[in-house]
């Protein structure tokens, strides 16, 4: 049994739970749904698109020479800096003349001589013909004479042609570029003896503008472009020559291709053992140091055809599964839906959907962790156009534009305003303790001052 006070508590209990349990029965349990998942989507962005063939290449000098000695002597002077560039006909080296201007003077010497020999003998030969006419001589003295005469002219022709090969030894003395381009280093030092017994190279020259790019095109691609040819060239009625196919070119540390070309040569057959045809473009390279060098690497691309109207979608909409790729678009009704898809090249940052998208749809660009097919969710809708590497990039240089105008400010605040140092001396004087001043009368004034003032009474 309960005593008097245990009694008296349950009582008080059950006096205030009574109007609980009254609302508790009033109140009904209803169902409240979970918020729908929110996504971002976008309608396809529609263009015109190039398509491309890609390669891999390296670029070969347009020209490269070997400069030789061509005749053998001592080397006696350079007249260039290595590594510069130098245009066709330079003076290179000088090789001692001495010799061959010596060789040069008794060539010019021996043609003087012959044509003194032919004259006589013209000479000779009309006395004979005319004592031949008045019976005074035989007919073999002026076949004699014709014989010497012609012998005389002959000469000359020997002697003209020894000088003219002396002068050309002469000439070659002075070795100058036979081609402009960038020439290299010295392979032999002056007053070294070249051209003795066997070639000596002195040094060489490269042709850097235009450059040349040769790449290798697989079967598929050229039997691909070689049917689009064909169908090109009996659309438009030609026959004949196909004018050069335009290239793209860009290096390894280049975004895009900025360099633009075109195709200059291509090998006659397939290399059966790699099955690649061999293919060669042609680049304008100018400046005194151009940007592309023989040896490197470098990404080439060909436009084959343009297809006008393509969808193209980021690449954060594309999703992957066992059965290949997907896209999901939001209904009217805001129902997802999965789209199998065929995928293009990538346009600026967008990839290209060849089929399984239509203009019109929305396509989900953010929250595909969110969505589920056959589930509805709340759409936000932007432009596809925004999202395009060009306009990201963008929006990025303007974010970091903006911060750092604003760290300017932020630094401008901190310094001191320029044309008030007079203010900021008397707000600092005013600061100061009369006592640390040092300054007698401005001590003495402010303690006088604390002593009249009746608040400090």
């Amino acid at each position: 049994m309960l005593n008097q006070g245990g009694g008296r508590i349950l009582a008080i209990v059950g006096a205030l739970s009574a109007p609980l349990l009254l609302l508790a029965c009033e109140e009904e349990n209803t169902y409240v749904p979970p918020p729908l998942p929110k996504v971002t989507v976008a309608r396809p962005l529609i263009k015109e698109v190039t398509e491309y063939l890609e390669f891999t290449g390296t670029t070969v000098a347009y020209a490269q020479v070997e400069v030789p000695a061509r005749v053998p002597g001592v080397l006696t002077s350079m007249h260039f800096e290595p590594g510069t560039p130098v245009n066709k006909g330079d003076l290179l080296f000088t090789i001692d003349p001495e010799e061959y201007e010596a060789l040069v003077k008794a060539a010019e010497a021996e043609l003087i001589r012959a044509e003194a020999r032919k004259t006589e003998t013209e000479k000779t030969l009309q006395r004979v013909e005319t004592l031949v006419e008045r019976g005074h001589v035989s007919q073999a003295k002026v076949d004699e004479a014709r014989a010497d005469f012609s012998s005389a002219k002959a000469e000359i022709l020997v002697r003209k042609a020894n000088l003219k090969r002396d002068q050309i030894n002469l000439g070659y003395t002075e070795v100058k570029a036979p081609i402009s381009g960038r020439v290299g280093r010295n392979l032999v030092d002056v007053s070294n003896l070249v051209g003795q017994g066997e070639t000596t190279i002195l040094t060489d020259i490269t042709t850097y503008d235009p450059i040349y790019v040769y790449f290798e095109v697989n079967e598929r691609d050229l039997l691909r472009v070689m049917s689009m040819n064909r169908k090109q060239d009996a659309d438009e009625g030609r026959a004949g020559k196909r004018p050069p196919s335009p290239l793209e070119l860009g290096l390894a540390n280049e975004t895009g291709y900025p360099h633009s070309g075109i195709t200059d040569f291509s090998s006659s057959q397939v290399d059966p053992d790699t099955g690649t045809l061999r293919v060669r473009g042609i680049f304008d390279n100018p400046g005194q140091l151009p940007l592309l060098l023989p040896g490197l690497f470098a990404r080439i691309r060909a436009p084959i055809a343009k297809r006008p109207d393509m969808p193209l979608v980021t690449e954060r909409a594309i999703g992957f599964d066992q059965s290949g790729q997907y896209v999901l678009v939001v209904s009217a009704e805001k129902v997802v839906e999965k789209r199998r898809v065929t995928l293009g090249p990538t346009v600026d940052g967008l990839r290209v959907v060849e089929s399984g998208v239509e203009a019109d749809e929305l396509v989900v660009v953010n929250g595909l962790q969110r969505a589920r097919e056959g589930v509805e969710v709340e759409a936000e809708q932007v432009d596809m156009a925004t999202l395009t590497a060009s306009a990201i990039e963008g929006a990025i240089n303007v974010d970091e534009e903006a911060r750092s105008q604003k760290r300017v400010l932020e630094l401008s605040d901190q310094l001191p305003m320029s044309g008030a140092p007079e203010a900021d001396s008397k707000s600092e004087a005013t600061n100061l303790d009369p006592s640390e001043t040092g300054d007698g009368p401005v001590g003495e004034s402010g303690a006088d001052a604390t002593a009249s003032d009746p608040a400090a009474e």
